[in-house]
């Protein structure tokens, strides 16, 4: 499948943001830190169940002191309704122990004392450091994925592939936020089973063959 061109491209993230001018994630989160467990927790779960549980946590324990103090135990109680929630929280009480030893107990700034905490891999740092201290990175999950390759924004092979691509060939007014563009439009419009391409506001620059088919499906 084709590429998209440059032009194709801008126009792409400029009717993104036309919709969604400031996009941000749906994670609840006040502060780096408390963003950091959100995305740690995130992994095979949901937005809404992590919301759920961190709208419990938080009031008790929102910062490195406060979960280490929980202990692992404690902050099971907590998390236990998400999934890998045993191994989660014992990776969460690690990178909470190295933030209050070597970090002043504050989320650092840069890619490689992030992925240094336990639990912490380059997509977690990534979201980190576009979403909380606004460097224009880019999060590669399954939707962005997705997106990057149907559409023909950025296609890879690979994750690592797709983050690079992206990073050459998302025009630069539109990096910082397009991490949250992709995921969204990959979460509600250009779904895994079947995209909502009849309702996508791009469809007519999407290099996807099978839209095609969709559309002339929805054809009174």
């Amino acid at each position: 499948m084709p590429a998209m061109n440059a032009t194709d491209r801008a126009r792409f993230f400029e009717r993104l943001a036309e919709i969604n001018p400031n996009p941000e994630t749906e994670l609840n989160w006040s502060t780096p830190f408390e963003l950091l467990v959100a995305v740690a927790l995130s992994a095979q779960a949901t937005d809404v169940g992590v919301n759920k549980a961190t709208a419990r946590l938080f009031p008790v324990a929102n910062t490195p002191e406060g979960i280490v103090a929980l202990g692992e135990e404690g902050l099971k109680e907590f998390i236990k309704t998400i999934g890998l929630f045993n191994s989660k929280a014992k990776n969460l009480i690690a990178a909470c122990r190295l933030l209050v030893e070597q970090h002043d107990s504050k989320v650092p700034q840069d890619r490689a004392a992030l992925e240094a905490l336990p639990g912490v891999g380059r997509k977690t740092a990534n979201v980190i450091l576009n979403t909380a201290f606004g460097q224009p990175t880019m999060a590669v999950d399954t939707h962005i994925f997705r997106v990057s390759n149907r559409t023909g924004i950025a296609p890879g092979k690979t994750v690592l592939a797709v983050e690079k691509a992206l990073l050459k060939r998302v025009p630069e007014p539109y990096l910082l936020n397009a991490h949250h563009w992709l995921i969204l439009h990959g979460r509600y419009t250009c779904k895994a089973r079947k995209p909502l391409c009849p309702l996508c506001p791009v469809v007519d620059l999407c290099r996807w063959p099978g839209r095609k088919k969709l559309l002339k499906e929805s054809q009174p």
